[in-house]
């Protein structure tokens, strides 16, 4: 079945100027096919591997891993190996990233937490405040950061 690009724009979430750029930069399995009039012409194919690909960039895939990923897919059977390595270093750096976030978001929800409590008690203005020195019996607790404290 043919389809138009603002079809596979409807079907894969991204813009009409998103697909002509991931054509420009090579990054369809396929070369996107046209018709004598110029328009192109997709197929299930092309929006299947477009989910794929945009997984791909949205965890953090760089766009030159991608063409190299697409390299390989497009030689052919043989180099099944290179694929899953390429694909396995992706792997790591993802799971890299999201040992990060989760150390992020446990700062966050103590800072949330800190905030919860002060505010419920009435007391957010005496929260740690950078612009000005600290009243006693408002030091931080020893062995946390400054920056973590409020």
């Amino acid at each position: 079945m043919d389809l138009s690009i603002g079809e596979v724009a409807r079907r894969s979430g991204l813009s009409v100027h998103a697909l002509r750029f991931y054509e420009r930069e090579g990054l369809f399995a396929n070369p996107v096919r046209r018709l004598s009039n110029g328009r192109r012409v997709y197929y299930e194919e092309d929006v299947e591997w477009l989910e794929i690909c945009t997984r791909l960039r949205s965890s953090g895939m760089s766009l030159a891993m991608i063409r190299q990923y697409i390299e390989l897919v497009r030689q052919g059977p043989g180099n099944e190996p290179d694929r899953l390595e390429l694909l396995r270093r992706h792997e790591t750096d993802v799971e890299a990233r999201i040992r990060e976030l989760q150390e992020a978001l446990s700062v966050i929800r103590y800072k949330v937490g800190i905030y919860e409590d002060h505010v419920a008690r009435g007391e957010a203005d005496t929260l740690w405040n950078p612009s000005r020195p600290p009243t006693p019996g408002t030091e931080p607790e020893p062995g946390l950061p400054v920056n973590l404290i409020s």
